[in-house]
């Protein structure tokens, strides 16, 4: 009796959630100006491209159920795309961003509307340029309100503070990874790290600004963070207060409490927070989580939580955080991620065993090629599946969709690593052969996907936040070592797992996804590590259409890019 009563509580909320979103969506615009403009941190000057002069850029802020219209012009030097990242942009690929995946750049002096479709996105998601490295500079919070009438499914914050933590460079961040992939090398480390654009009071420069957030005594805040870095994953913490993580990607997840935060490149939590300690201020802070051989730069970056009206220097102003290599507290704090049952998420629907039509083993690499004219003979590249990711000159979606074009992609991405070896072993002396190319994975509209995604000790091992555009993800399993295709689905939680877009997949271990290829489209699939999607650790998804109008790709818009030379 209890689980019917608690089913028919459930559905009723669903039904109430989707007339919510049919009889209450609002159409927002908003006009994105990308130029370039004069940043000083660190006791030094940098040119930066921004959007609308701002540093993070602006914030879009909207409710759930929407549609957005962003009008970007580009009034820089160089060609760029926007990606709304985590929207899943049901039928329209044609906003979603990535360069040379959906569309071509917005080139200098023109300019492009993008539409976003929300659907049952709730919560923090992030927007941010889809271009060679211009993403460090041009990014920015997309909040998603619930829908009018609409209740959160957690005690109703007073207040909430948007936290975008950030990889701060000296310099053009298209020429950083435009440099270094000339000389076959790694791009440099960051100068510091920032929250919304403060790089606070570590690194020695009088003139640094440090982020500081007001707050009322005995008031309850909900924190959004986003991790706009370019390569760190980020520990987050405030001191001696207590975190209360109740969303990840945009999607409700069962509460729990911790000193600190783990968030990767491209993922989004919303925190709540109780004021509740002494008036007074505390620091926040981030230090970067690393389990790889080429670890970041060991930093500390802070910002103040300070009650209103307090007086004096700080309180309890030591700062514990995990040390960088802390595994356990990342594994930790990853197993505690779940779904949770309330109205206000979407029905789980995690394919089961029966529904996987399409299973792919993706082995995650980091690799060398001869280069006769890098600096020392060689260069870095990245690979799934021994494959490094070829951009073409012409976006795959226009070639999918138009049908008369030939040569830009091809649909054989090998479904399963084609050399088997200790992935997560000592691969001192190993040299898998790596092939380049535009190689595309291919499904059936509506076939369950299951992807495991192996990390291995090829390069400097350690963890890749993978992102998949156009869908949110069921992550049903981990473990570690290397995947048994045999034993380890025993092992899968396919009753609460978290409903995510963008998934840790920790060094020496595997992670098992699955969702429904309920979105026809193009859609990117790539390392959130911005050096690793550079050298190539990127596939694309194409899901065909269904067998109706309102299961398949939109038109195009009259008004995309056009290609270089088209």
């Amino acid at each position: 009796m209890g689980l019917q009563q608690g089913f028919v509580t459930w559905f009723v909320g669903v039904l109430f959630l989707t007339t919510l979103l049919l009889s209450s969506a609002d159409v927002h615009h908003y006009e994105f100006f990308v130029r370039e403009s004069n940043f000083t941190k660190l006791c030094n000057t940098t040119t930066l491209l921004v959007v609308n002069d701002s540093y993070p850029g602006p914030e879009i802020r909207v409710h759930r159920g929407d549609t957005v219209f962003v009008n970007v012009h580009n009034q820089g030097n160089y060609g760029f795309t926007i990606h709304w990242h985590g929207v899943k942009q049901p039928r329209n690929p044609w906003s979603d961003g990535p360069e040379f995946v959906t569309q071509c750049p917005i080139q200098p002096g023109t300019n492009f509307t993008y539409e976003v479709v929300l659907s049952d996105e709730i919560g923090t998601l992030w927007w941010h340029a889809h271009s060679d490295w211009t993403r460090g500079s041009v990014h920015g919070a997309f909040i998603i309100l619930p829908a009018k009438k609409e209740t959160y499914p957690f005690p109703t914050p007073d207040a909430d503070q948007t936290i975008i933590l950030e990889s701060w460079y000296d310099g053009d961040y298209k020429q950083i990874i435009d440099d270094a992939l000339a000389a076959g090398l790694s791009p440099r480390q960051p100068s510091a790290y920032a929250i919304n654009g403060h790089v606070g009071d570590t690194y020695g420069c009088p003139n640094d600004t440090i982020f500081r957030m007001q707050v009322d005594s005995e008031k309850i805040y909900l924190l959004r963070i986003i991790n706009a870095a370019m390569n760190e994953h980020f520990f987050f913490t405030i001191a001696n207060h207590t975190l209360t993580v109740v969303a990840q990607d945009a999607s409700y997840v069962r509460r729990f409490t911790r000193d600190f935060i783990l968030i990767s490149p491209g993922q989004t939590m919303d925190v709540l927070v109780s004021a509740n300690r002494n008036v007074g201020q505390y620091y926040m802070a981030i230090r970067p989580f690393s389990d790889s051989s080429a670890a970041p730069i060991d930093n500390i970056t802070t910002g103040i939580f300070q009650y209103r009206n307090s007086e004096g220097g700080l309180n309890a102003s030591l700062i514990t955080l995990p040390v960088m290599n802390d595994t356990d507290a990342m594994i930790n704090f990853l197993n505690q991620i779940r779904n949770t049952k309330v109205p206000q998420n979407p029905r789980i629907n995690v394919p089961a065993d029966k529904d996987i039509k399409r299973r792919v083993f993706i082995a995650i690499a980091v690799n060398n090629l001869p280069c006769n004219t890098c600096l020392v003979g060689t260069r870095l590249v990245a690979s799934l599946n021994n494959v490094s990711y070829v951009s073409p000159s012409i976006d795959i979606l226009q070639a999918y969709y138009n049908r008369n074009m030939s040569g830009v992609y091809t649909e054989d991405f090998p479904l399963n690593p084609p050399v088997i070896y200790d992935f997560t072993g000592n691969l001192t002396n190993l040299n898998t052969p790596i092939e380049e190319g535009t190689r595309v994975i291919v499904v059936n509209y509506g076939e369950g996907v299951e992807m495991v995604l192996q990390a291995t000790q090829m390069g400097a091992g350690g963890s890749h936040p993978m992102h998949l555009h156009g869908f949110s993800f069921y992550r049903v399993g981990t473990g570690f070592g290397n995947f048994n295709n045999k034993t380890d689905p025993s092992t899968y939680n396919l009753v609460d797992p978290p409903l995510i877009n963008t998934v840790h997949v920790p060094g020496r271990r595997w992670v098992a996804i699955r969702f429904f290829a309920n979105n026809p489209g193009v859609w990117f699939m790539h390392c959130h590590l911005e050096r690793h999607s550079s050298w190539g650790m990127d596939t694309v998804l194409i899901v065909r259409n269904g067998k109706t109008k309102k299961r398949s790709i939109r038109p195009p818009p009259s008004t995309m890019p056009r290609c270089p030379g088209t």
